[in-house]
């Protein structure tokens, strides 16, 4: 039997609705939990989830029987549904519609994990790339 090898990795990022700073500590950890059991229900393997309050950074290898769109679609949906109807959240949680997904070579997966990880001290410390923000959404 022959199997496929691949390494697919793709660098996602996207906001809350109207950039509203909804991603509190306290729902952290559950929006990451979220996101992260929708990927591997995709067959995705997750290296990295970062953020701060108002976007989230997603650093997949996942498969190439997986379209980008419909993963981004799950990892959102799932998390949002956690939010308002398993949490209870008081306060209306929402993605925006768009996203910003860009492709990467295994090579350059450590640089971006580790941009990925470090979300809060880039925005303190201003050190964010433009190339891996997507700021126009």
């Amino acid at each position: 039997m022959r199997h496929s090898l691949t390494y697919l990795y793709v660098h996602i990022v996207w906001s809350t609705w109207r950039r509203a700073p909804l991603i509190t500590r306290e729902l952290q950890p559950h929006i990451y939990g979220a996101i992260q059991h929708q990927a591997s229900k995709l067959r995705c393997e997750v290296i990295a989830i970062g953020g701060i309050e108002d976007h989230v950074h997603v650093l997949p290898r996942y498969p190439p029987t997986v379209a980008i769109s419909d993963l981004v679609r799950h990892m959102k949906g799932a998390s949002s549904h956690l939010v308002t109807h398993v949490l209870g959240h008081r306060n209306a949680f929402k993605w925006q519609g768009a996203y910003g997904a860009f492709s990467l070579s295994k090579r350059g997966l450590p640089y971006v994990r580790e941009y990925v990880l470090n979300q809060e001290a880039h925005h303190r410390d201003g050190t964010l790339s433009r190339a891996l923000e997507a700021d126009s959404m």
